[in-house]
């Protein structure tokens, strides 16, 4: 596991539902202490650093750990008790609930953001713009030999190409695999995988004929160094950008961002007091971090989750 870099987060946020407070914050901030663990998803650990950041200035006796071992590696910490919240950059796989319900973790899902997972490639690159669905699974499917541009689509120069992607326990490997390749996990193995998105960014910016796969956030922060790749799903190309990921016009490659708070945890008032935080400030949040803020449906919908769940925490 490592530790997510520090953001600094700035403005603040409107909820569109007023949300239930948490007892101890009408006390006032004092009352709010103790530390929140947390793990999981690179992808989503800079909205959830950002957050702490911020929520650790209004509650001065609060602190988050945002760890990363990807969504897969998060999960596992969570069943097994050892955090608080897990970050995930996909749904709770039916394995995984599993072992949480034998071990007793009950938990609770948050949408926090949306994204778009994003194909980038070396700045030198000239001739690749957009790639089709057909292109992509071309390249990485499971038994894949393609290892040079010319044979990705005829007119592509000559030159060797190398990938760079998640590692298998990341959730964006799940997805990606799953809406790229057809099922989560199939993929081609001899690839440079990490959970680290930043080994990401410095391999393709590294080498010319590179491509890799990210969220959409590590792109943003990372543009000046790297090129986006547009993607055809089947109705033209489409850049990833807000608006193509909030109306899922940015096919097949947009998808939610979780955070998943064990019940037992949640009844602590300094892990709901968090969770309240990120979802009044979502938008600020998001914009901080550069992340896809929730449609207004999603954050109501959010928002109805943490009243139904502060009503309940008495009995969790």
């Amino acid at each position: 596991m490592r530790r997510i870099r520090r953001l600094l987060l700035v403005g603040g946020g409107t909820a569109v539902v007023a949300l239930a407070t948490v007892a101890a914050a009408v006390a006032g901030a004092q009352a709010i202490r103790g530390t929140v663990q947390a793990d999981g998803s690179s992808t989503v650990a800079p909205f959830a650093q950002a957050g702490a950041e911020s929520y650790e200035r209004k509650y001065s006796g609060a602190r988050v750990v945002v760890g990363v071992s990807g969504t897969g590696g998060g999960f596992e910490r969570f069943c097994k008790n050892e955090t608080d919240l897990s970050n995930a950059s996909r749904p709770i796989k039916l394995s995984e609930a599993a072992k949480c319900q034998a071990a007793g973790v009950g938990y609770i899902q948050f949408l926090v953001a949306n994204d778009g997972l994003s194909l980038v490639v070396n700045r030198q690159n000239t001739w690749a713009n957009c790639l089709t669905h057909a292109e992509l699974t071309k390249i990485w499917d499971r038994g894949s030999k393609v290892d040079n541009w010319s044979q990705v689509r005829s007119g592509f120069p000559n030159v060797p190409l190398k990938l760079f992607g998640a590692g298998t326990d990341s959730g964006t490997f799940d997805f990606f695999t799953e809406k790229i390749n057809g099922k989560a996990g199939r993929s081609r193995s001899d690839y440079s995988a990490t959970e680290d998105d930043n080994v990401t960014v410095r391999g393709v910016s590294g080498d010319r004929g590179a491509m890799g796969y990210f969220g959409l956030s590590y792109y943003l922060e990372n543009k000046s160094r790297l090129k986006l790749l547009s993607v055809d799903g089947g109705n033209g190309c489409v850049r990833p950008s807000n608006t193509t990921v909030q109306n899922r016009s940015y096919k097949p490659l947009s998808r939610g961002l979780f955070i998943y708070s064990k019940k037992k945890s949640f009844k602590r008032d300094v892990v709901a007091a968090y969770i309240r935080h990120l979802i009044v400030n979502e938008r600020a949040i998001a914009r901080t971090a550069k992340f896809v803020p929730l449609t207004k449906a999603q954050l109501r919908k959010a928002q109805r989750q943490y009243n139904t769940a502060m009503k309940n925490r008495k009995n969790y």
